[in-house]
């Protein structure tokens, strides 16, 4: 039979893990936000209510109500692995947040566990877990303006601005790619090909899971080649004991257009600019946005490492 401070500690991590799954929910799925009350106050509450309930009436060592919070955001994210609402990368990224704000959590429920409020632990606890769908709620009905954010990759070329030009249209299959960042399942370009000539012709540059549609909008060969995206695939294949398709890989990071720049050097080289400009809907921009534009960098890089090779041929 378990002991009161056993059945203590495991109602300090079923409760909120509960609650948080119930959130998680709301947030993806009904509220469709992917956003601070998700990724910093959600597990700052799971944290503060975990530590505050172990806590309750006991005098428990710091380590301990600190070893236990991060248990609990272990538990947390396992089970939405095993629900199948996430996979293995997406939490991965959000994970050192969860770790900050988790710790802050239970920082503040400790401190709050050494005062006479800890009398008032229940309704404390009641009302940081109402305060969770409560900014949700706030945050989706927040009029967003969409950020349009770019991402511009250079490379040298040793071969001619009209050689070059050939292999941004288009170009053949490429490698497998060699990094890390897209064996985790992060889709990556195979390949490209064009419909037409000129204004108004179509590009299909093909990832791994789709395509992205491209209707060209400037023409000037060999100087600038510009499109825009007319339909665009999953940004990635989650890693997962499922096959599942979270709500973030569609539509919270948007491609709006593109385009491919060749410069003329001084040595006869060309210069070749690739940029993407996007619209990222999951927030804090701060740090999303870190993530997202390290990633199309490295899209970037991948095909014009590709046109180089197939250029300097």
């Amino acid at each position: 039979m378990l002991k009161n401070f056993d059945v203590q500690k495991l109602l300090s991590l079923i409760i909120p893990c509960v609650l948080a799954w119930a959130f998680a929910y709301l947030a993806t799925n009904v509220f469709l936000e992917y956003a601070i009350g998700l990724f910093f106050w959600l597990p700052f509450v799971l944290g503060a209510s975990t530590t505050l309930i172990f806590a309750y009436k006991r005098n428990i060592e710091r380590q301990r109500l600190r070893d236990n919070a991060y248990l609990a955001l272990f538990i947390f994210c396992f089970g939405l692995l095993a629900f199948a609402w996430e996979g293995i990368i997406c939490l991965i990224m959000a994970f050192p947040v969860g770790m900050l704000f988790t710790y802050l959590g239970f920082l503040v429920g400790h401190l709050l566990s050494k005062t006479t409020i800890n009398k008032k632990t229940p309704t404390i606890i009641v009302l940081l877990m109402l305060s969770v769908p409560a900014l949700m709620a706030f945050e989706k009905k927040l009029n967003k303006a969409e950020d349009l954010r770019s991402v511009r990759t250079s490379i040298e070329i040793n071969a001619s601005a009209e050689t070059v030009w050939k292999n941004v249209i288009e170009f053949p299959q490429l490698d497998e790619p060699t990094e890390f960042i897209f064996k985790t399942g992060i889709a990556y370009p195979i390949n490209a090909t064009i419909k037409g000539q000129g204004v108004g012709a179509v590009r299909h540059c093909n990832f791994t899971t789709g395509s992205f549609v491209e209707p060209i909008t400037v023409w000037n060969q060999p100087n600038l080649l510009r499109f825009s995206v007319e339909e665009q695939p999953a940004t990635m294949k989650e890693i997962s004991l499922y096959d599942i398709h979270p709500t973030h890989l569609h539509g919270y990071w948007v491609s709006k257009q593109g385009q491919f720049k060749l410069t003329t050097l001084p040595n006869g080289h060309t210069l070749l600019e690739g940029t993407t400009w996007y619209v990222n809907k999951i927030k804090p921009d701060f740090y999303w946005t870190t993530w997202s534009d390290y990633i199309v960098h490295k899209i970037h890089n991948r095909v014009l490492e590709h046109i180089k090779k197939q250029s300097e041929k």
